[in-house]
């Protein structure tokens, strides 16, 4: 079994066709923030409850991105991962994730997530 299954699946449901599969994955006390840092000191932040999860979803590309998990844990659950994004291939960002999880570990209460794209962090 993985050390963060939860993450794996919302990372793979994100880089899916229908990545709107993840709002069956939230609960409804459900708070997240998405630090988006696009390069050349742009960057956003999407912050929120089920509202905001929705309007982060409405403005991604989808199916454009892909994550690699290349490190994570779980603890008291809580799963963290460090992560690459590549665009066809090749690097586009890295990434952290924080999630803590409903106590059967099937859904996020709180999600925080990082990403830049000044820095690469080798592969595991």
């Amino acid at each position: 079994m993985s050390a963060t299954p939860f993450l794996e699946q919302w990372f793979a449901i994100m880089d899916s066709d229908d990545p709107d599969r993840v709002l069956d994955l939230i609960t409804d006390d459900f708070v997240m923030s998405v630090q988006f840092a696009k390069g050349g000191g742009e960057s956003a932040e999407f912050v929120g409850d089920r509202a905001g999860l929705v309007a982060y979803l409405a403005q991604r590309e989808k199916s454009v991105l892909v994550h690699h998990l290349t490190r994570g844990a779980r603890l008291d659950g809580v799963e963290l991962v460090l992560g690459r994004t590549t665009r066809d291939g090749a690097f586009e960002a890295s990434f952290n994730a924080s999630a803590l999880l409903d106590a059967e570990g099937k859904r996020c209460r709180r999600l925080l997530i990082g990403r830049t794209p000044h820095l690469e962090f080798p592969e595991a």
